[in-house]
């Protein structure tokens, strides 16, 4: 199966413009979009939406998914209903603004319980689902195809391990097979770069086990490099393609190896990167060279 490639929009925020974005990725033949959260995103006119739609219709582009970048909306493991009630009206929103820009997917990592309250844990799982599956079916009246949600690399940020990754998509699912007319599937927003280390730095579970288990749940994923602690992310140029671990070719044979394991047929891997500095006259401009060199490195991995 083939796995198409795109680009998340996190490194432009407060430096280029989505017109200058959408001209790199037509000029790199780069066709899907994921679009990324930010602050006025919850606020803006529908029609902002639909004009971005337009912007990247017309350079041949499709905005296929919008996810969070900002770990924004985790008030649902707080155990505050402010926190609870906020984080519930931004995922309405994101919903509505994958509509309107004409995604398939809408999702976010579902929060993160506090550290000086783990024993929150559970029931903030609890309730995230909970919200979940109203949410699934408003996405569903709107259009949508699916909500994702992202495996991370903390005990103290769920789904994790490969259990809770089958428990969160596993109730997910159950709601959809009981309610095949209201709802819509779950998948997970899977990352190459995510594995789990305990507070000594022992590696619990490797990200190629994490990518694996979540294979078979997953209907996109990101694209980043790690070192080999999980503890930085950065792209593929040619100096972080020696001191990362993540070997984009191994990445595509295991992709096309578990071609009949995923969930979906139209999986797309989005380059999640930061990009340089933000806000420095010596490190904007060369936000180019460095999409154009990682975007480079997974059209050589990915070439059909």
């Amino acid at each position: 199966m083939k796995i198409e490639l795109g680009l998340k929009t996190d490194p432009i925020q407060t430096r280029y413009s989505f017109e200058w974005l959408f001209d790199l990725l037509a000029g790199e033949g780069i066709k899907n979009v994921q679009l990324g959260s930010f602050y006025e995103l919850y606020w803006l006119e529908d029609s902002f939406f639909t004009d971005l739609r337009a912007e990247a219709q017309s350079r041949g582009l499709k905005i296929k998914s919008v996810f969070t970048a900002h770990r924004e909306l985790g008030g649902f493991f707080v155990g505050d209903p402010r926190m609870e009630r906020a984080a519930r009206r931004g995922f309405d929103r994101l919903i509505e603004v994958a509509a309107l820009v004409g995604a398939d997917y809408a999702g976010s990592n579902p929060g993160a319980v506090y550290r000086d309250q783990a024993d929150n844990k559970e029931a903030g799982g609890a309730t995230y689902l909970r919200h979940l599956k109203q949410l699934s079916r408003k996405a569903r009246s709107l259009g949508l195809k699916a909500l994702t949600m992202e495996p991370m690399s903390s005990l103290a940020e769920p789904p994790t391990t490969p259990g809770e990754m089958r428990h969160y998509i596993g109730e997910m699912q159950a709601d959809y097979a009981a309610h095949p007319d209201e709802t819509l599937p779950a998948y997970l927003c899977g990352d190459i770069s995510h594995g789990l280390c305990d507070q000594d730095k022992n590696i619990v579970h490797s990200n190629i086990d994490l990518f694996l288990a979540g294979l078979p749940m997953m209907c996109e994923f990101h694209f980043k490099n790690t070192d080999a602690i999980y503890s930085s992310t950065f792209g593929f140029n040619q100096e972080e393609r020696k001191r990362g671990i993540v070997d984009l070719n191994e990445i595509r044979l295991l992709c096309d190896r578990q071609a009949g394991q995923w969930p979906v047929d139209d999986v797309v891997g989005y380059l999640e990167i930061g990009g340089p500095k933000t806000g420095r006259d010596y490190t904007d401009p060369h936000l180019r060279e460095e999409l154009r060199a990682s975007l480079g490195a997974l059209k050589s991995a990915f070439a059909y």
